[in-house]
């Protein structure tokens, strides 16, 4: 997935650890929006990802995560 020449430190190997072991508990309520603020977000009631439009809807954010420098672009 990476370059094998990129050396990763000790806390950076532990964040990426931290993130695994969220992932594994992670409620299937939840869900994460990424437009370069993460945004916590409530399912639908069936699941889904609640949208109005092309954007989120904003009565079901729960929470923006600051912190976490990330970019919601496409590869």
């Amino acid at each position: 997935m990476s370059d094998p020449n990129l050396e990763l430190t000790k806390e950076e190997k532990a964040a990426i650890s931290s993130l695994k072991r969220l992932a594994k508990r992670w409620p299937e309520s939840l869900w994460l929006y990424n437009n370069g603020t993460m945004y916590v977000l409530k399912a639908g009631e069936n699941g889904e990802h609640v949208h109005r439009g092309d954007a989120i809807d904003q009565d079901y954010v729960i929470e923006q995560i600051d912190g976490i420098h990330s970019d919601g672009g496409d590869w």
